[in-house]
């Protein structure tokens, strides 16, 4: 007879099952959409929580409202934030939050954080796109050290899905993998400090060389044009 586990150490992978369940119900819930938490336990005992029971993993979630609440979201309403999260529970699910591939509303919100853009971005090029994104014509900027602007994470990870791997400027493979994908940047050939549009009319997917090339080489207006007559998609602006 197998025993099921209830409050001994959860893995990392039965973390990330636990939160990937959550952050679906949360989508859900976000867009008004009915679900069914009873449903979503039930699907987890069935596969990766095999060994877990029902309560041990409601109390999980409820683990994981805890951290949404930490990090200034709002958390599932029928999973009540559970008190003193330990500390390392508290960090697995913040990795997990971040390693999801379950793309949430939020995740479709422009961003001038970085970080956030390449995360957001990151599962939009994993997703299957059934339609061009729609941009930013006039992107907003806020300032820190320097002027940031924000970026729809969409686009990003759309335009990297259209290069396929392959530089758009010299059509070469990407020099390297990230996180196993072709490393490749967004680019925006009229620049976003020009007023250029973070529209698909204006963005391609560089390697790393020929993004420097196009904002340093003595040739970059050249180039620029180049990438005009031979990119399809892009626009003058």
């Amino acid at each position: 007879m197998v025993m099921e586990k209830s409050n001994s150490d959860w893995s990392d992978v039965e973390i990330q099952a636990a939160v990937d369940a959550y952050l679906r119900m949360w989508s859900c819930e976000q867009k008004e959409q009915a679900y069914n938490k009873a449903h979503e336990n039930r699907v987890l005992r069935e596969g990766v929580l095999a060994d877990r029971t029902k309560s041990s993993i409601e109390f999980r979630m409820q683990n994981i409202s805890s951290v949404m609440v930490e990090l200034g979201r709002e958390p599932i309403k029928g999973y009540k934030p559970a008190k003193n999260v330990g500390a390392n529970v508290a960090r697995s699910i913040r990795t997990a939050l971040d390693a999801s591939s379950v793309v949430t509303p939020e995740d479709s919100d422009p961003t001038a954080d970085e970080e956030k853009l390449e995360q957001r971005a990151a599962k939009f090029e994993r997703q299957p796109f059934l339609y061009v994104p729609k941009g930013i014509k006039n992107p907003v900027w806020t300032e820190s050290t320097r002027k940031t602007y924000f970026r729809d994470p969409e686009l990003r990870g759309w335009v990297r899905q259209q290069a396929n791997g392959k530089c758009e400027g010299c059509g070469e493979e990407a020099p390297f993998k990230k996180n196993g994908k072709p490393f490749l940047e967004a680019h925006h050939v009229k620049h976003m400090s020009q007023e250029g549009s973070d529209l698909p009319s204006n963005v391609v997917a560089l390697c790393p060389n020929c993004h420097q090339r196009c904002h340093h080489s003595d040739d970059r207006e050249a180039f620029t044009a180049w990438l005009y007559d031979n990119v399809g998609r892009l626009e003058k602006e």
